[in-house]
């Protein structure tokens, strides 16, 4: 059985391993891997080709150089896993003339909204992908991809021999997510229905922002998945996940960690404890943690109490139904407590004494009124430190974020 340990290398290094790689990666003889932000793969038949994603847009040229010599045939179908460009951006460079794109429920629509709003994700998705990804100035638009076939729930393709069953499993990533099923070979290509690490906490809710991923579909997901008795499962990133008895031990000890979070999290709104007291206390019990690379056990907590109570806390009172933030009374605030060099002094007060997030609450009230406050972004920046010190840099997400922050504060203090 696989632990935490042996989850697999950081995020940040299987979304690049595809920079060095000279030659396509042979999952089997029939089967072969193209590392990228997310994998492409080949599926070779008597009768043409199928490919399982197609990677992102500005690898597209090395991706189809990896995977050209093992061609035997015209490409019959691109299969989409999901809607994200690392996943469709390499189709134009793939399509050739009868190929067909296959795409999940939904895909039309779940591309359009991200799409549609890249003016609102293109910055936030900056903030935490942009050093790691290396784009430069100019990248590469999104394609538009305008499946041929759209799955609603199955459908199954038969070419050369090999059957292929497209099956819908939601929430992973997206909703229109879907898992392609060869039952002959046992073989399951599962994009990122479970992240993009084997055997690690789902981000139901990213920090870029997205429609929330719901736990139940998630787990009715994986279930599916689970059920299919596969021998090999083929994700987004990274190795192939081989051998039935240790898939069946990963998926079952992800169900049960998934399981334990939305029962604790359930447990605890029954008990009357607010949400941030639940992220706070969370605790994995011995034996049941899985990986954290990219969701956070605690972030989930947050997802699963919105996803269950809406939007509304409770406890941010009257102010929470209406359209003015509590941010509208920092100045008056900064002004009570005589100024925003007062403030910068109780946050490295607070800071010293082991309290990094109240030092980084004080800031934001005093950078409300004084932006440019060269001791409240000092103190701001360490307390940063502090907290990207203490996260260990294992989960991508929080680790870009906190440098991010860093960065933007030392560029404002070098002005």
């Amino acid at each position: 059985m696989s632990d935490v340990k042996d989850a697999g290398p950081k995020l940040a290094g299987l979304v690049r391993s595809g920079d060095e790689q000279a030659e396509a990666i042979a999952i089997t003889d029939f089967v072969f891997q193209a590392n990228d932000i997310s994998n492409a793969y080949l599926v070779t038949t008597s009768e043409g080709d199928v490919m399982v994603n197609t990677g992102f847009m500005d690898n597209a040229e090395r991706t189809k150089r990896l995977l050209t010599p093992r061609r035997t045939g015209p490409l019959a179908f691109i299969i989409l896993t999901q809607s994200h460009a690392d996943h469709y951006g390499g189709v134009p460079e793939f399509l050739e003339e009868g190929t067909q794109v296959v795409g999940g429920p939904g895909f039309n629509e779940a591309l359009g909204d991200m799409m549609g709003l890249q003016s609102f994700f293109g910055p936030r998705s900056g903030k935490l992908w942009g050093s790691t990804l290396k784009r430069g100035g100019t990248p590469k638009p999104a394609p538009n991809v305008v499946p041929d076939i759209l799955v609603d729930r199955r459908l199954t393709i038969e070419l050369g021999g090999r059957t292929f069953e497209l099956i819908s499993t939601p929430e992973g990533e997206t909703i229109d997510s879907l898992t392609v099923w060869m039952p002959k070979e046992k073989i399951a290509f599962t994009g990122n229905v479970f992240g993009p690490v084997w055997l690690s906490m789902p981000f139901l809710n990213t920090l870029r922002g997205d429609k929330p991923r719901l736990v139940r579909n998630y787990l009715k997901s994986l279930e599916t998945i689970r059920d299919l008795g596969a021998e090999i499962i083929v994700t987004g990133h990274g190795e192939a996940i081989r051998g039935a008895e240790r898939i069946r031990a990963d998926l079952d000890k992800m169900h049960a960690a998934v399981s334990f979070v939305r029962d604790y999290t359930l447990g605890g709104m029954k008990a009357g404890k607010d949400v941030h007291t639940l992220m706070r206390e969370f605790a994995w019990p011995e034996g049941l943690e899985i990986g954290e690379f990219h969701g956070k056990a605690s972030w989930a907590v947050k997802s699963i109490w919105r996803e269950y109570s809406g939007w509304l806390h409770y406890e941010d009172g009257t102010t929470a139904l209406y359209g003015v933030p509590r941010s509208s009374v920092d100045a008056d605030l900064v002004e009570l407590a005589g100024g925003a060099a007062k403030l910068a002094e109780r946050a490295q007060a607070k800071l010293d004494a082991g309290a990094p997030l109240e030092a980084v609450h004080l800031t934001d009230i005093a950078l409300s009124a004084e932006p440019d406050n060269a001791a409240v972004l000092t103190v701001r920046k360490a307390a940063h430190e502090a907290l990207l010190a203490a996260s260990g840099g294992k989960n991508l997400s929080e680790t870009m974020w906190l440098r991010s922050e860093i960065a933007a504060m030392e560029a404002k203090l070098s002005d």
